[in-house]
């Protein structure tokens, strides 16, 4: 389960995923599905970790040629702009879809959803992968456009902490990252430290 929004009061953008991954048999609990893709621009996987992880490699190759030709940082909407041209090219071949998120001097926070195939949008606010379908209704009764630094980590935190609660292939260990114009932060959330809504 993917969880991003942006806020206004600080400039910035909170992104999280939950980190369990399974194929067939194997399953890992503590794999980071948030991908750094440039200095201050994130992707959300979902699906495929195989094919996700050609897709990001392959854009953070085009991002980096992009920066060197352009002589600064890259546009989020740039980087949005290549998952897509990489997702609709390859749609009948490729399971994932991305949540990217950054900041940029341009526009600053911003959020994009790539789905599995190719279709680019531009959010205040997303919701991706098999765990969201169980927090539809918290997310739209708690976003709020202008929210500080910590009730957007915390925002985050409860959403995933609540589709983790609800889904069986959701779960394991919270990594969230703040980007801002200052820093990207990386913070962890183990399991046993999240927030419980109800009774597991």
């Amino acid at each position: 389960m993917d969880s991003h929004h942006s806020y206004s009061q600080v400039k910035g953008v909170s992104t999280g995923v939950s980190s369990l991954f399974i194929v067939s048999y194997v399953s890992s609990k503590t794999i980071n599905k948030l991908i750094q893709v440039h200095d201050r621009i994130f992707c959300c996987i979902a699906g495929s970790l195989a094919d996700a992880q050609a897709v990001t490699k392959m854009a953070k190759f085009q991002l980096s040629f992009h920066s060197i030709q352009m002589e600064s940082p890259p546009l989020v909407k740039a980087a949005a702009s290549i998952m897509r041209e990489l997702c609709y090219n390859n749609k009948e071949e490729l399971q994932a879809g991305f949540i990217t998120a950054g900041w940029d001097r341009k526009k600053g926070p911003q959020i994009y959803v790539v789905s599995l195939g190719g279709m680019l949008l531009s959010q205040p606010y997303t919701i991706g992968g098999s765990g969201s379908t169980y927090i539809y209704g918290y997310v739209d009764a708690k976003f709020k456009p202008d929210m500080s630094l910590e009730e957007a980590t915390q925002f985050s935190t409860n959403a995933l902490a609540l589709a983790m609660g609800r889904d069986n292939v959701s779960g394991g260990v919270v990594h969230l990252v703040v980007i801002t114009e200052a820093e990207v932060k990386h913070v962890v959330v183990p399991g046993n430290k999240l927030p419980k809504f109800h009774d597991e």
